[in-house]
């Protein structure tokens, strides 16, 4: 017998171990066209910017009416634009301005002084201390500030006479209260005590947004508590109480003009004497009006810069100033002419 040699046939394993290679080559093949075709599909595409027609139409009616209204306060004489330029720089206005300026600067310092104790007596860890805090702030914001003026203006009905002695006991020394608070005095003390109220409100936020883990250290480190509050509190709770404070500067700036009711020669006392002689209402309300909005934008433009020294710590690359974007505007013209 000769010998057989034995032939390998394929079993139904490798048929199926064929068959998905088969399949695998023949998926790679159509995810390579596939990915091939990806590749080529971006540049087929066009791409189409987004239209906004309605933020157009509401710019363009923005325009109209604005150009509308500059139109209207050329050329319409009922304004009387003469009457305006021939009163906007009177020395009586100006006196009156002055003396608004005066109020606003002894209403904010001594309101913000004020408003520091008070704030920290709020902070306090004394119950009597916190509760004497709340309660004047609880009663100055609650008393209209037109009120709390003529309280003050009036004090001299209210109580005759001050002294000093022994409380509930003998006079030492008295003094009459006739002449001693003015109108203009009544009005700072008035503007005063209304903004420490709410300045006390302002700069406890600030203190409460200062991270108390920096007190800890600092008073481990055996830092003085006063050095904690200029050095380490102050610096980063100005940055939250800066865009509030400024808020309430303006509003006690413009607010000066609620001392009219006292005879105080501010700035629209004096406007309404004006146009009470000669009748000019309306120019005359808009030379009030244009000293308001030169010297809140003066205002702004100081909390600007306030804002700005204040946040170095926070803000390593702050934003160009507004001078400094004009500087380097003129130096790109000149460099392409």
């Amino acid at each position: 017998m000769t010998p057989t040699t034995p032939v390998a046939t394929p079993s139904a394993t490798d048929a199926k171990v064929d068959s998905d290679a088969e399949s695998g080559a023949n998926s790679v093949a159509e995810s390579d066209g596939d990915s091939a075709g990806d590749s080529d599909a971006p540049a087929e595409l066009r791409v189409v910017p987004a239209r906004h027609y309605w933020r157009w139409a509401a710019g363009a009616a923005v325009l109209v009416l604005t150009a509308q209204f500059a139109h209207g306060l050329v050329t319409n004489p009922a304004w009387e634009w003469e009457v305006f330029f021939r009163y906007v720089t009177a020395d009586s206005v100006l006196r009156a301005v002055w003396v608004t300026l005066q109020l606003t600067v002894y209403g904010t310092v001594l309101g913000f002084a004020l408003g520091l104790v008070l704030a920290l007596m709020r902070l306090s860890r004394s119950p009597l201390l916190a509760g004497v805090a709340w309660a004047y702030v609880w009663a100055f914001r609650s008393i209209p500030l037109i009120v709390q003026l003529l309280f003050w203006f009036n004090l001299a009905y209210l109580y005759e006479e001050l002294g000093v002695g022994i409380p509930f006991g003998p006079v030492v020394w008295s003094f009459g209260t006739m002449h001693l608070v003015g109108a203009m005095s009544a009005a700072v003390i008035g503007l005063a005590l209304h903004q420490a109220a709410y300045a006390a409100e302002i700069l406890r936020g600030g203190f409460l947004a200062v991270e108390p883990g920096q007190l800890e250290a600092a008073a481990a480190l055996g830092i003085p508590r006063l050095r904690q509050l200029r050095r380490i509190v102050l610096p980063q709770a100005m940055r939250s109480v800066l865009p509030n404070a400024a808020n309430e500067i303006v509003s006690l700036f413009k607010g000066t003009s609620i001392v009219s009711v006292m005879a105080i020669g501010e700035l629209f006392y004096q406007v309404q004497v004006i146009y009470g002689r000669n009748g000019r209402v309306v120019p005359l309300l808009m030379v009030a009006t244009a000293w308001y909005i030169v010297l809140t934008t003066l205002l702004s433009v100081v909390q600007y810069y306030v804002e700005r020294h204040f946040a170095r710590g926070a803000d390593r690359t702050p934003p160009p100033t507004p001078l400094q974007r004009a500087r380097a505007f003129t130096r790109t013209l000149k460099e392409t002419r």
